[in-house]
């Protein structure tokens, strides 16, 4: 794998330049060349855009399922793969949206092999960074908008106009109507409304028709607000009931490694992702049993993150803090951070000798990630759960200006195998 380098006097002078006007000198022009090479492929597809904090690509996920199940000629662009009929591409390491030109190539070759509908996962950056310039939306659906990228956005109003843009000329909008979002987006999009919700919306956990194979209400609202936009595309009842059969949670989102004692991995990376993680898999300890988390947080992005560390020390019952992305920051600094937070939650730190089976509410710092994954299974017993959090699907990790290869599942595996020898 190729190792990519920046220069730091190139990152220096980048950081001082406004993104708006990066995003109009550089991104635009580039976006406007992509859709004139690749021929406007999206013109001749029907294209929904699914975005928000949480949530989007297990959304776009269970939207493509229900669609490509139903008889639609379907493709998928998302975080975690694109798919093209039978043809899965992997869309790069640590890839939210493609960039423009393997953006229109992708659905050039959807057109090519002649898909008619697209479900395309879509973020604030992306929009912002007009690689989605040239697709006039059918759809979008939005699944929530909490604080994040605001290292990016500066303030939450703004992360939530960048994410409103993709709703510019839709015909039609499926809305999160218990979002704090909602009474801004109702007033800005264009085209019909649907609304979705636990209790709330014109369709939603009470009033459901389907049996929704899924054991949390958070993965169930995901699942309405594609069930919803599939209806509005035109399946019928009988087809969804019958695509639910075999549906499944993408890779990475609360993937079951082991059974008993329970390890899952799982892409929380943000403090709202993993407060509801955590709460789910509380409610899977066996009596006695105890919580492990195995988390960190990226480095030059939004620092407020860091404050997980006060949510896990609330929510679980150990908390190893880790390597996740460090970049030019470092582990050590990143680990101290969430450890400030961690205390705050009311963590004691133990180090890795003192640590014993017995011990609740403590945290410790291993800054590799695998020794770290190592000693939470190490500490597991039966009636205990594990969670790994925020690599889930993604393939590398980055250390100052590199990409090095990197599995949660792989190294979970690996170190399991170890034990059962």
């Amino acid at each position: 794998m190729a190792k990519i380098r920046y220069h730091p006097l190139i990152i220096r002078l980048r950081q001082k330049i406004p993104h708006v006007w990066v995003n109009r000198l550089k991104h635009l022009p580039t976006a406007v060349l992509a859709n004139l090479v690749y021929g406007w492929p999206s013109r001749k597809l029907l294209v929904v855009g699914v975005t928000g904090t949480k949530g989007k690509t297990t959304t776009a996920v269970f939207l493509h399922h229900l669609l490509e199940k139903s008889g639609l000629k379907t493709g998928l662009i998302s975080t975690i793969a694109a798919k093209i009929g039978e043809k899965e591409i992997d869309t790069g390491f640590h890839v939210t949206a493609p960039d423009h030109f393997p953006l229109q190539a992708l659905l050039a070759q959807m057109v090519k092999r002649g898909l008619e509908y697209v479900v395309l996962e879509v973020t604030s950056h992306g929009l912002e960074q007009y690689r989605f310039w040239g697709i006039n939306f059918s759809g979008g659906i939005i699944t929530n908008v909490a604080e994040d990228h605001l290292d990016y956005h500066g303030t939450w109003k703004k992360y939530l106009l960048a994410k409103a843009k993709l709703f510019a000329k839709t015909q039609f909008a499926v809305l999160n109507v218990e979002d704090r979002s909602y009474p801004y987006l109702k007033d800005m999009v264009k085209g019909k409304i649907i609304t979705y919700g636990r209790t709330e919306g014109d369709l939603n956990l009470k009033n459901c028709p389907f049996n929704l194979p899924l054991k949390d209400d958070f993965n169930k609202l995901n699942l309405l607000a594609a069930i919803a936009t599939a209806q509005l595309l035109g399946v019928d009842k009988i087809n969804i009931q019958r695509a639910l059969l075999d549906l499944s949670l993408p890779v990475g989102r609360m993937e079951v490694i082991q059974k008993e004692p329970l390890v899952v991995v799982d892409f929380a990376h943000t403090p709202q992702s993993l407060a509801v993680v955590l709460a789910s898999l509380r409610r899977a300890v066996k009596p006695h049993g105890r919580l492990i988390a195995v988390f960190g947080c990226a480095g030059e992005r939004d620092p407020g993150r860091r404050k997980m560390g006060k949510l896990a020390a609330e929510l679980a019952d150990i908390t190893v803090i880790t390597a996740e992305d460090p970049r030019t920051e470092g582990v050590k600094k990143i680990s101290g951070e969430i450890a400030f937070w961690a205390k705050k939650g009311g963590a004691k730190e133990a180090s890795q000798e003192q640590v014993t089976r017995e011990m609740k509410q403590v945290f410790l710092r291993i800054d590799d990630r695998e020794k770290a994954i190592e000693k939470a299974l190490e500490l597991v017993e039966v009636g205990d759960v594990v969670g790994i959090f925020g690599k889930g699907h993604e393939q590398s990790m980055c250390f100052g200006r590199i990409e090095y290869p990197w599995s949660d599942q792989k190294a979970v595996k690996k170190i399991l195998q170890k034990k059962r020898v």
